[in-house]
């Protein structure tokens, strides 16, 4: 029988378990699901140890409470949600012990939106097509596909550390530095490359896209943020916002008939039947997923070079930590 990691006295506002995501199955129609803010994700991931492909539990807005039921070594990156254990502040973008017995309280995001848990040897998920990703409209992956509710037990898919040998103290040396974690912002701007049909727009309209602040409305959720800005944006004279379907990923700006854009965040649809005006680069996904419904998006384009560039030092980042968290733990043995 697995050992136990966490009862979940409280399960915050919407907790899912996520991996790197649900790949090789778009043409099925299958979405790819996964983190919203990868680098959160990962970085967390990394500081305990694990590979990538371990899942993490995804926070949005409001954090839950649990109960450690074992010592374990974890992490929590991206929005600050105040958390405590026991009533001790706990820190964020750094790996700690938690004990058994030890209560884990993650409150509202005083920063940010989504926060990452992680746990050295990854939390147990359901495996569904390649993927532990939880995917909440087809009910797959994650816990029993949904969110997590109160009373509901989380499981270590592998066995954890011998803690007698953990050095406490050591461990605060061990972090994510500020000068390579993303740069949140309650109103951030957000690199972008032209889409598809970006040429079916009036000048002004792309002008206005690079010019103006669009709000982030109520109704954006993980399949994609629904922006509103006045005016809208339009189409050449006699072009039609219908068209025929064809593929949109994540970062995608579509405009529908509103003029009001919409961008495709990680459980969005595999194709999309609106005129394709710009993609954010991949590098600046985890800002995106980080401002609150209430918060604004500037948009700046770059070139497609640029923004190759900007995921190389992303990755390269995330590679120099991962290196130096598994020496660490190495040396352990």
């Amino acid at each position: 029988m697995r050992a136990m990691s966490f009862e979940v006295r409280k399960p915050g506002l919407l907790s899912t378990l996520q991996d790197e995501g649900r790949y090789g199955y778009r043409k099925h129609g299958v979405i790819v699901s996964g983190p919203m803010d990868r680098f959160a994700h990962r970085g967390a991931n990394l500081l305990v140890g694990n590979g990538l492909e371990a899942a993490t539990l995804e926070m949005t807005l409001q954090g839950p409470m649990l109960v450690a039921q074992k010592d374990m070594l974890v992490a929590i990156c991206g929005a600050d949600m105040g958390a405590e254990v026991d009533g001790v502040a706990a820190p964020l973008w750094q790996p700690f012990i938690l004990h058994s017995g030890n209560e884990l309280h993650l409150r509202y995001a005083i920063h940010g939106c989504r926060a990452y848990l992680a746990v050295h040897g990854g939390f147990k998920a359901d495996y569904v097509l390649g993927s532990h990703s939880t995917y909440q409209r087809a009910a797959i992956g994650g816990y029993e596909g949904r969110a997590l509710r109160t009373g509901d037990v989380l499981k270590v898919e592998k066995e954890a550390l011998d803690f007698e040998v953990v050095n406490e103290v050591e461990l605060r040396s061990k972090f994510v530095s500020s000068m390579v974690r993303p740069d949140y912002r309650d109103n951030p701007t957000i690199r972008i490359v032209r889409g598809k049909e970006a040429s079916l727009f009036t000048p002004n309209s792309w002008s206005r896209l690079l010019a103006q602040s669009f709000l982030v409305t109520s109704q954006s959720d993980r399949m994609g943020y629904r922006l509103s800005s006045d005016p809208k944006l339009e189409l050449e004279a006699g072009l039609s916002y219908e068209m025929i379907s064809e593929a949109v990923i994540e970062g995608t700006i579509q405009v529908p008939s509103s003029g009001q854009p919409i961008l495709l965040m990680a459980d969005c649809q595999t194709t999309g039947g609106y005129p394709r005006i710009g993609h954010v680069i991949t590098a600046d996904l985890p800002l995106v997923a980080q401002v609150k419904p209430g918060g604004q998006l500037r948009f700046q384009e770059v070139t497609h070079s640029e923004a190759q560039e900007q995921l190389l030092l992303q990755a390269m980042d995330l590679k120099l930590l991962g290196a130096g968290m598994m020496a660490w733990l190495r040396g352990l043995g």
